[in-house]
């Protein structure tokens, strides 16, 4: 994988290839952006240059062959899973940064959800990161950089990433040779391609909420009910109900009756993220947006 290959943030890679070409690499670096949009790439690609024997990324030297064998003994990624990170798992990173590299000049480590550290896991990091062998680099992967100790963060230099643009998203699209998707899909997915992969699962899903929406006035309430409530299940539901909100938004120059659904459903959202009853947030949703487009709502 060399940066040519990663979409968007072009600012970033040029930035990092320029680190890597100059020799002015630093020890500790904070990649810091929304969730999904390509961070742990740019890290690995980041990683592949550093240990590269001819630092681009050659593909054929020792170096490149073993990082892109998943066997590289200078690499490695912690916490790929995405779960909170304990202070033991920090203690076993530390023993193998202390060991000098055996193939590459340097040795990186990427520590993935960063964000996800206990404390305690924070400051026995930051032994290693005040006093750092000159051989090693760290690069810690965070969606919010707030949960960092002020004392990681001082010591970490930050590289702040972009939500990928629509026509970087388009580009994805069309390298993936993915159909049927339209705005919605894409204005839902925030620049985050990692969302869009989610919603690709469920594009049939998210078709039907799209057709729901456009029939409440054909259909009596019970059936619009029941459709609803097969399609507004518990799993990814703030996908689906922000989904929803777009749908609607974008359905109000043909329906003018909908824009007033906009806020049930921001409702919905507000009652279920305060640990509501989801089947009555839900029931009480449905029901209200048929009353607000067939009885309740008069355009003059």
């Amino acid at each position: 994988m060399n940066f040519n290959k990663i979409i968007g943030n072009d600012n970033i890679k040029k930035e990092l290839k320029d680190i890597v070409d100059s020799n002015l690499l630093g020890h500790s670096y904070i990649f810091q952006g929304t969730e999904g949009i390509g961070k742990i790439l740019f890290a690995k690609t980041f990683a592949e240059e550093i240990l590269c024997e001819n630092n681009n990324s050659c593909g054929s030297c020792k170096s490149c062959i073993m990082f892109n064998s998943d066997n590289h003994p200078d690499f490695m990624i912690i916490n790929l899973e995405e779960t909170i990170i304990k202070i033991e798992e920090i203690r076993e990173l530390i023993k193998k940064v202390i060991e000098k590299p055996i193939i590459s000049t340097h040795k990186v480590y990427i520590i993935n959800v960063a964000d996800k550290m206990t404390k305690d896991a924070q400051n026995c990091l930051l032994k290693t990161l005040e006093e750092p062998p000159e051989y090693m680099t760290i690069i810690l992967i965070a969606s919010n950089e707030n949960l960092l100790l002020p004392t990681i963060k001082s010591r970490c230099t930050k590289i702040s990433f972009n939500k990928l643009l629509k026509e970087d998203m388009k580009k994805y699209i069309e390298l993936k040779k993915i159909e049927d998707l339209d705005e919605d899909f894409i204005d839902l997915c925030n620049g985050s391609i990692k969302r869009l992969e989610k919603i690709i699962v469920n594009k049939d899903r998210y078709n039907e909420i799209k057709n729901l929406f456009k029939e409440v006035e054909k259909r009596n309430k019970l059936d619009f009910y029941i459709l609803g409530k097969d399609l507004f299940v518990k799993e990814n539901i703030q996908d689906i109900l922000e989904y929803s909100i777009n749908v609607i938004y974008n359905l109000r120059l043909k329906n003018k009756k909908l824009l007033e659904c906009i806020s049930v459903v921001q409702n919905a959202i507000n009652k279920i993220n305060s640990n509501c009853n989801f089947d009555m947030c839900i029931d009480n949703m449905l029901f209200k947006i048929w009353e607000e487009v067939n009885e309740n709502y008069s355009w003059s």
